[in-house]
Parts: structure tokens; C-alpha cells; sequence
């Protein structure tokens, strides 16, 4: 014989009238729902209500009524829908979650005027882990609010100034469906891909304020495709070890130039199509295209005085404000170290090289010759040019250099040397430093410098300021070689121009000469790490005085029309390459708050390229739905990958939704859970020892832990 259930009853008595009414809704709507979903009596009776039952559906109807009225005592409004979540939060068992602490927790109040709030403790679960967590991956059939709550806390980040940018982007794949050619301009074709996206942000902020947003650079949607565009045109130069190379020709497995003068490997190279791209000039005469997109490590004097490691900011971010009270704002990274190119066997001493290319005549009309009035120099170029050669005082400046086994008829040993790296035969407006020497070690590029500068160059001193080096050449192609091994060391080196016409003759014994050629004046800044001079009297003026810092500044952003552009990544941590002019730029997205919706339909190749261009102070959401994937068949999700390498990695964190956290029409969990049974029984009948897949729901509903 049965036992009678016990009936327990419970009074409670209510002082806050619009708190009450705010709880019972309108003809006590909200007490019934209380009521159906708990399975307890609610009756109301002025300001009292009545709660029968047994034990469990009164405890529970008991606290969903007390937790809801401190809710609307607390001003938070709520909906029959989240009524109705709100008690199955406390009929569920081990959530440790409060009515107060889930539906309270106010992400945002949108221009709707209705907060957005977490709907249940596995919201909740993901909203936290969000805070807490810089890569986040949420997993679970449609309608569980993961894209929306992202969205929603992105904005959030925004507005209370945590990150700079908000990046939406999703895969632009077909789902099932050959749609063909697609008129229209680009943002034509993709926005039904990321109506989601737009739709979201439209509930959340003032039509104005978004398209401000939109326009500025501040929120970017695009297909994942896109994302990678911080693109170059395909005639860029990028340095690799072999030297100058253009960008669109490089591929996977290349070596280029890193931030710190070490090669560092191409991971990949993506086709951006036809952009409109800009030239990035800088302080220092430097220059190289880039489209709007392109990001740039810049450092403000603002980031300086605080002790800031800089920002990282889009061209057209650069471009709208260059300049702080007419002073140059954004400073770009140097080199950390000189670039690294491999050694190479030379035919003269580099020292030796330098000094003739200064002070020598190598003209061809005579043996060589070289003139200084530093005997230190003459002596230095003797010992580079090696026991046959001598450097013999003839008359005042003037040296002879001798072969000291000469016979008749027999070849000047310099001259060889000189005809086979093509100098032999060259005046001061057409010297220049081959290619062999540009190329090489350190330490030849550094010892081939210093011979130019003790003898065309020197520390120039001004008052209560750091020493710089001014270096003087006829020739534009050594100009250009001088600045090449300054920037390859990691400095910089300015230049003007001096025209010969108009400029008063020099004296030659006494004599007039007219200037036959212009003059290329150059002011050069080189780390501290590099000695530029090794002649006594001008080291010792150097070492005294200092040399400052090398420091490039953007002084312009033009644009330079239309071109097909190319994006790479390259495996350095900090994403930095070098490009024209020895420029440092990267690919990286610091300072931004980024959703990668529907992430299902991601490659793995896709997927690895979205995570790892991830930069600093920033933040990266994946959603998406494992069993929903669009991608041709046979093809392996990038999200599938994903979950299966990041598991334990600290500060990447999962929370996986099923069908009980649905958030939309009642109806669409039950269509949720009828294909979910479907598709189980197929795949048991196919593979009853399938294994349920990472992060998706297992076969009794319960949630993967994350």
C-alpha cells in the first residue's frame, strides 16, 4: 500500500507593492509559470503568497519567489521566458548558481533599454569564463546565445576602454548550396554570411555611434578569409637571407628578416586580391605600401613618458592623426640586434674596402692611389691590403700603393681585385660597395662602414645634444649603399642633397676647382652596440659625446591607388618582419576583442592562422557547433582540431552548451534534440563504437566539462 504524499505549505508576506507586481506580472502570468514549472500551488492573496506542494517543488517554488522578488527589488526586469529559466536554474542540481548571481549579472544595457544578462547557470558558466580567460571556445547548438553573449561583452570591453577594436569574423562557406556568381561589391557578397553580426551589433549601439564605429576602423566585420588582409602589394620587398626579395613570390617554408636580425619562417601566404593601398613614409626618408588594414607597432610619446610597450594600429588609424601639436606621434620599432646574414668569402679586407672607397683613386687611368691626411689610415690600409702591397708617402696626402714583388708586365694585384668586384675604373660619383660585402656577416658590413666614415665622415657635436654622424658622398649609389648598411645595423641615416650649381669652388693647392657633382650629405644614428669609428681622434669624440638612439618616426600616409596585395605570417613571437627600408611591420591584432562566429566551417589551416594572430592585450572568442559543419566532405574542422590541442593549455578556456541551454522558441530545442536522436541512431547503426565528438554533447545530454 502507497504512502500519501506529505503536503507541505509555505507562507510568505511581501512590504515592496511594485516589487510584488514586478514579480506576480500581469494577472499573475509569472506566479503560474512559477507554478507549471516548479510543480507547486502559487496562490496570491494581497500581499502574501501561498506555496503547496511536496517538499521539493515547494523548496523550489519557495526560492525562485523570494530570489525573483529580490530581483525586481533590485530594478531588474524580467521576461516570462527568463521566469521560466530561472526556476529549471534552481531545479538543476550542482549549478552553485543563484537566481540573483546569473540573471544579475548585467553585461550590457543596449539602446533598447533591456539588459543583457546571462539566461542560465551554463550562460553564466561562459560569461565568467570569458572574464577570465584570453581564448575562449563555446560549443553548442544553435539558439544557446553564444555568439550574442560574445558580441555583447565585446561591446562591453569597448566602451569601458579594455581593448581598442572589436573584430567580427566568420568562414564565408556555402552551406549545402552552390550559390555561384555573386554581383556587387565585396561587402555585397559577404554580408549575408555575417548578418548574425550586424544584427547583433544593431541591438547594442546607437545607429550613429556604430557607423562611426564602422567607418573609423573601431568595430570590423569580415569573412576569416579577410582578416588575414593586412596585406602589401605583390612587388613589396622583404628581406631574407638571400636579400631583397619580393613578397609576392615568397612561399610556406621561407626564411625571412625578424625584429631581431634572425631569419624566422613563412607559416603562410595569403592572396588578398586588389586593394587600395597607401604609402607609409617615413622621418628618415624611408618608405613601403601597405593597404588600410595593415597593422604597425607604433609607440607615442604619451606610451614613452608612461613606460608603455606602444600600441598596435590599423594605417588608417596612423593616418588620421600623425601629428601631436605639429610633433611626429607615432614612433615605429628599430632592429634589435644587426640582421644576420650569413658569412661570405671576400677577395680584399672590408676595413681596406672602405678606406679606398673614401680617400682612394681607383680611376684605372694610373695604379691605384690614396690620399689622407691621417698617417693612422694610410698604415691601416697597408696591413688590409696584405704583405705584396705597400702604402708609400709620396707628397703631402698623397700615397702610392706598390706591389712589392713588381716586374715588368706585371698586372697591379689591387687592380685585379678591384676589376673583379667591378670597381677598377670608377671616379668618386660612381663608387659604389658590391654586392658581396652588402651581403654578408656583421662583421664584414660593420668593417666596411668604419672605413667610409674615418675617411668621408665623422661625429658632429652640437651643444647640450648627442653626437651624429655626417658622411659625405658624390655618388648616389654609395648614398644608397651607406644607408643600406646603416639600416641593416639597426640605425637610421637621414640625407639631403647639396647641388653643385651655385656652390662656391673649392681650393686644390691654391686653386680653384668647380664642384662638378652634386653632394649627398648624410646624418646618421646608430645603436650604442655599434662602434662606428676606429680612427683615434674621432672614436674618442664619439665615445665622449654619445651617439643617442636611432629613431624613426611616420611622417606621411598617401594613398598610391590600387594593387593586387598578398598576406604572410611569419613564425617570430611578436609576428614582426622586415620589409622595404628595413621597415619592422606585422600581422598581428593586439589591443582588440575578437569573435570568430560559426568557427565549425574553419580549416585547420584556417584556424592556426586565426589563433596565432593574436597579439597582446587582446582577446579571442570561437563559437561554433561541431556537428553542424559545411565544409566538403572528408574535410576535417579547424574547431574540431582546435579542441583537441588546447586542452589544459592555461588561459584557453571551453564551455560546451546542449540542447537544455537553448534560449529561443521552446520549440527549437525539441527540433534540437529530434535531429540529435536521429542523427545518433544513424551513427550507431554505422559505428556503434563511435566516440562522441570534442566538446559536443554526449548520447545521456550531459555537457563535456571544460
Amino acid at each position: 500500500m502507497t504512502q500519501p504524499k506529505t503536503i507541505r505549505r509555505e507562507k510568505l508576506a511581501f512590504d515592496n507593492a511594485e516589487a510584488l507586481q514586478g514579480l506576480c506580472g500581469s494577472n499573475n502570468a509569472r506566479l503560474k509559470l512559477i507554478e507549471r514549472t516548479a510543480g507547486a500551488q502559487v496562490n496570491l492573496r494581497g500581499n502574501e503568497i501561498t506555496i503547496e506542494g511536496d517538499d521539493a517543488a515547494v523548496e523550489t517554488a519557495k526560492s525562485a519567489v523570494e530570489q525573483l522578488y529580490n530581483l525586481a527589488l533590485a530594478g531588474k526586469p524580467l521576461s516570462s521566458e527568463d521566469v521560466v529559466r530561472a526556476v529549471q536554474l534552481l531545479k538543476g542540481e550542482g549549478t552553485g548558481q543563484t537566481i540573483l548571481s546569473v540573471f544579475g549579472d548585467t553585461i550590457l544595457t543596449p539602446r533598447t533599454g533591456r539588459p543583457i544578462a546571462p539566461k542560465g547557470a551554463q550562460q553564466k558558466k561562459y560569461v565568467d569564463s570569458v572574464r577570465e580567460n584570453d581564448i575562449m571556445f563555446a560549443v553548442g547548438p544553435a539558439g544557446t546565445g553564444k555568439t550574442y553573449l560574445a558580441v555583447a561583452l565585446a561591446v562591453r570591453a569597448l566602451l569601458d576602454k579594455q581593448v581598442r577594436r572589436i573584430i567580427l569574423t566568420r568562414p564565408a562557406v556555402e552551406a549545402g548550396e552552390r550559390l555561384g556568381f555573386l554581383p556587387g561589391t565585396l561587402e555585397e557578397k559577404v554580408d549575408p554570411y555575417l548578418r548574425p553580426l550586424y544584427d547583433a551589433l544593431h541591438d547594442m549601439i546607437e545607429p550613429d555611434k556604430l557607423e562611426r564605429y564602422m567607418t573609423d576602423g573601431t568595430i570590423e566585420i569580415a569573412p576569416l578569409a579577410f582578416m588575414r588582409g593586412r596585406a602589401q602589394p605583390l612587388t613589396s620587398k622583404v628581406m631574407t637571407l638571400g636579400g631583397w626579395r619580393e613578397i609576392g613570390t615568397l612561399e610556406v617554408g621561407d626564411q625571412v628578416m625578424g625584429s631581431d636580425g634572425w631569419p624566422t619562417t613563412v607559416t603562410g601566404v595569403f592572396p588578398q586580391g586588389t586593394k587600395e593601398v597607401f604609402r607609409v613614409a617615413m622621418t628618415d626618408g624611408s618608405s613601403t605600401l601597405c593597404c588600410a588594414e595593415h597593422l604597425w607597432t607604433v609607440a607615442t610619446p604619451s606610451d614613452k613618458r608612461r613606460d608603455k610597450p606602444g600600441r598596435t594600429l590599423e594605417t588608417r588609424e596612423l593616418r588620421a592623426n600623425l601629428r601631436s601639436a605639429h610633433q611626429h606621434r607615432y614612433e615605429l620599432p628599430m632592429l634589435r640586434a644587426p640582421a644576420m646574414f650569413g658569412p661570405r668569402s671576400v677577395p680584399l679586407e672590408p676595413y681596406a674596402l672602405g678606406l679606398l672607397l673614401g680617400d682612394g683613386c681607383i680611376t684605372g687611368s694610373t695604379a691605384p692611389t690614396f690620399a689622407t691626411g691621417d698617417v693612422a689610415l694610410a698604415a691601416a690600409l697597408e696591413t688590409g691590403l696584405g704583405a705584396r702591397l705597400e702604402v708609400r708617402h709620396k707628397d703631402g696626402p698623397d700615397y702610392a700603393i706598390r706591389n712589392r714583388a713588381y716586374r715588368p708586365g706585371m698586372p697591379h694585384p689591387l687592380s685585379e681585385t678591384l676589376r673583379e668586384l667591378g670597381l677598377f675604373g670608377t671616379r668618386s660619383s660612381t663608387k659604389f660597395v658590391p654586392e658581396l660585402f652588402l651581403m654578408n656577416c656583421v662583421e664584414v658590413r660593420l668593417a666596411v662602414l668604419q672605413g667610409l666614415l674615418d675617411t668621408d665622415g665623422g661625429p658632429v657635436t652640437q651643444a647640450d645634444r648627442t653626437c651624429r654622424i655626417q658622411y659625405t658622398t658624390t655618388s648616389s649609389q654609395l648614398r644608397d649603399d651607406v644607408v643600406f648598411l646603416v639600416q641593416s645595423l639597426g640605425g637610421v641615416a637621414y640625407w639631403r642633397t647639396r647641388p653643385a650649381e651655385g656652390r662656391a669652388p673649392g681650393l686644390a693647392k691654391g686653386l680653384p676647382v668647380e664642384h662638378r657633382h652634386d653632394a649627398y650629405v648624410l646624418d646618421i644614428r646608430l645603436p650604442d652596440y655599434v662602434r662606428p669609428f676606429r680612427l683615434a681622434r674621432k672614436a674618442k669624440i664619439y665615445a665622449e659625446l654619445g651617439g643617442g638612439r636611432p629613431q624613426r618616426y611616420i611622417d606621411s600616409i598617401e594613398p598610391e591607388g590600387m594593387a593586387e596585395t598578398v598576406c604572410i605570417e611569419v613564425e617570430a613571437a611578436d609576428h614582426l618582419y622586415v620589409t622595404d627600408d628595413f621597415i619592422l611591420t606585422h600581422n598581428t591584432l593586439s589591443g582588440s576583442f575578437i569573435i570568430l562566429d560559426e568557427a565549425q566551417n574553419t580549416t585547420p589551416e584556417q584556424m592556426k592562422m586565426f589563433l596565432t594572430r593574436m597579439g597582446f592585450d587582446s582577446k579571442a572568442v570561437v563559437t561554433g557547433d561541431v556537428t553542424q559543419t559545411d565544409l566538403p566532405r572528408g574535410q576535417r574542422s579547424g574547431l574540431r582540431d582546435a579542441l583537441e590541442l588546447v586542452e589544459g593549455i592555461r588561459g584557453i578556456g571551453m564551455v560546451a552548451f546542449t540542447d537544455q541551454d537553448v534560449v529561443r522558441h521552446p520549440l527549437v530545442a525539441a527540433l534540437i534534440r529530434a535531429y540529435d536522436k536521429r542523427d545518433r541512431t544513424r551513427s550507431d547503426a554505422r559505428n556503434p563504437a563511435a566516440d562522441a565528438a570534442p566538446g559536443a554533447p554526449t548520447t545521456d545530454g550531459n555537457a563535456v566539462e571544460s
